[in-house]
C-alpha cells in the first residue's frame, strides 16, 4: 500500500520531530499548524522549539517538504497525523478541545472515496478516537473504510534526551488489521526500534495512558518515602541505593515535584475514564496527591530551616537541560515560599526570561545574585551542577543549600562547608 504522502497537524514538541522523521525516511511531508508565527519561522528555516533551535535542521520548501496554516491540502494526503495538545482544565478534567478542532478541520477537507488514513497521536483515554473522530465522521457523512480509516498511534518522546522519535518504539491501533499493519510498517521507517500493530484503537490509547500513569505512581512512591524516612533519621537516597542492588528494582529519585506535559496530566485521563465507569481510582489519585504536594512540602522544609529569610532558586524549567516550563513544580514551590513570607529570586540559564511569571523576581546573570539565607537547587541543569560552589557561597554570603533534586554529592558539599539539606534527607 503506497502510504508515502504524510500530513502532520500540530508542529510542536511532538509534531515537528515526527514530521522531520518521516521526511528523513524519504516520504513527502506536509506540516500544518494554525500558528502563522510557527509556520513563518519554519519557512525561514528556523526551529521555534525552545530547546532545539540549534539541533534541528529545518528543510527548505520542496516537493517533499512544505508547511502551511490551512487544511486545503489534506485531501491529497495518504496519511494524516494529528499531534495537538491534550491538557487538563483547572478542575483536572480532560480538555479535548484541541483534538476536536483539529479533527474537524482535517475530516471536513477529505475527499470522498479516498479512504484517507487519519491517525490521532495526542494522549487520550480509550474510546476518544472512536467517539470524537468517529462522531465527526458521522456528522459529515464520511463512510469509515471508504472515505476515511481511523487509527491511533500514541506520541512517545523524552524531551532533553537522546530518546527522540528516531529510536523510540511505536504501537498502532486500528480496527482494520491490514491498514494497522501497513501503518506499523511506515512508522517503522522512522525509528530503529520496533513498530507494532497492537489491535483496535482502544488498546493503543490505553497503552499510552498507562505508561505515564505507571511512572507517576513510581515517582509518588519515592516522594512519599522522602517524607517518612527523614523522620527516623534515615536518608531516603541511601535506602533507594540499597534497594537498587536488587536486579528488578526500578530506581527513581524524590524531588520537589513532577512537571511537563505528560506525567502531571495523563493520570487524570485515566481517573476520568475510571469514574465514567463507576470506579474511583485509589492508586492514580493518591499518586497525584503525593506528587502535587511536593512543592508545598519542600517549601515547609525550607521555612523550618531559615524562617522568613530570602532564597536563591536555581532553575525554573520542569526538567534538567530543558528550557520548557510547562507544569513546572518550581512555580508552585515559589508561590508557596512567598506565601510563607520568604523572599525569592530565580536564576535559570536556559529558560527564556519571558517564560518565568512576572510575579517572581528573576536574575539574568548569576554574578548579580543577592545575599540570601539559602540556595535552593530546583532544576538540575548541567550548567547548574557545574557551578563553582565556593564562588557562589562568596557572592551570596550563604552556605546553606537545599537540594530539591538530590542531584548534588551530599558528602562533598558538607566537606566543602555547606549546610546541606534536601528532599528525603534527615
Amino acid at each position: 500500500m503506497g502510504l508515502d504522502n504524510i500530513g502532520v497537524v500540530g508542529l510542536g514538541y511532538v509534531g515537528l520531530p515526527t514530521a522531520l522523521a518521516f521526511h528523513d525516511a524519504g516520504m513527502r511531508v506536509t506540516g500544518i499548524d494554525v500558528s502563522e508565527k510557527v509556520i513563518q519561522s519554519l519557512k525561514n528555516g528556523r526551529c521555534h522549539l525552545i530547546d532545539d533551535t540549534e539541533s534541528i535542521d529545518i528543510p527548505t520548501e520542496s516537493r517533499r517538504w512544505r508547511v502551511c496554516s490551512d487544511f486545503n491540502s489534506v485531501g491529497d494526503l495518504d496519511v494524516i497525523l494529528i499531534t495537538v495538545p491534550t491538557p487538563v482544565s483547572d478542575d483536572k478534567k480532560p480538555d479535548l478541545s484541541y483534538v476536536k478542532s483539529a479533527s474537524k478541520s482535517v475530516l471536513e477537507n477529505l475527499k470522498k472515496d479516498s479512504n484517507t488514513i487519519v491517525v490521532l497521536e495526542s494522549t487520550v483515554y480509550p474510546g476518544v478516537t472512536r467517539a470524537i473522530l468517529g462522531g465527526i465522521c458521522d456528522d459529515l457523512g464520511l463512510r469509515q473504510g471508504v472515505d476515511v480509516t481511523l487509527a491511533y498511534c500514541p506520541e512517545r518522546i523524552d524531551p532533553g534526551t537522546a530518546m527522540r522519535v528516531g529510536n523510540i518504539s511505536r504501537v498502532v491501533g486500528c480496527d482494520d488489521p491490514v491498514i494497522g499493519s501497513d501503518l506499523a510498517d511506515i512508522y517503522g521507517k522512522t525509528t530503529i526500534a520496533q513498530s507494532t500493530y497492537v489491535g483496535v484503537m482502544e488498546v493503543a490509547e490505553a497503552a499510552k495512558m498507562v505508561e505515564n500513569l505507571q511512572r507517576d505512581i513510581d515517582i509518588a512512591l519515592v516522594n512519599e518515602l522522602s517524607k517518612v524516612f527523614p523522620k527516623i533519621g534515615v536518608d531516603t537516597e541511601d535506602v533507594l541505593d540499597a534497594s537498587a542492588t536488587k536486579w528488578n528494582f526500578r530506581r527513581f529519585k524524590p524531588g520537589i515535584g513532577v512537571g511537563g506535559h505528560c506525567i502531571p496530566v495523563d493520570p487524570y485521563y485515566y481517573i476520568q475514564i475510571a469514574r465514567d465507569n463507576g470506579i474511583e481510582s485509589q492508586l492514580a489519585l493518591s499518586a497525584r496527591q503525593v506528587n502535587e504536594s511536593m512543592p508545598y512540602e519542600s517549601a515547609l522544609r525550607i521555612s523550618k530551616i531559615i524562617g522568613k529569610g530570602n532564597v536563591l532558586i536555581l532553575g525554573y524549567a520542569y526538567k534538567e537541560n530543558l528550557g520548557d516550563t510547562r507544569e513546572t513544580p518550581v512555580e508552585h514551590l515559589s508561590d508557596a515560599l512567598i506565601d510563607l513570607g520568604i523572599g525569592i529570586s530565580i536564576w535559570d540559564p536556559i529558560v527564556q526570561p519571558g517564560d518565568i511569571p512576572g510575579r517572581f523576581e528573576t536574575i539574568l546573570n548569576l554574578e548579580d545574585a543577592p545575599p540570601v539565607d539559602m540556595i535552593v537547587l530546583s532544576t538540575a541543569h548541567q550548567t547548574i551542577l557545574e557551578i563553582d560552589w565556593d564562588w557562589l557561597k562568596t557572592i551570596t554570603e550563604c552556605s546553606v543549600i537545599f537540594d530539591g533534586r538530590r542531584a548534588l554529592n551530599k558528602k562533598k558539599m558538607i566537606a566543602d562547608g555547606w549546610e546541606y539539606s534536601g528532599v528525603g534527607a534527615p
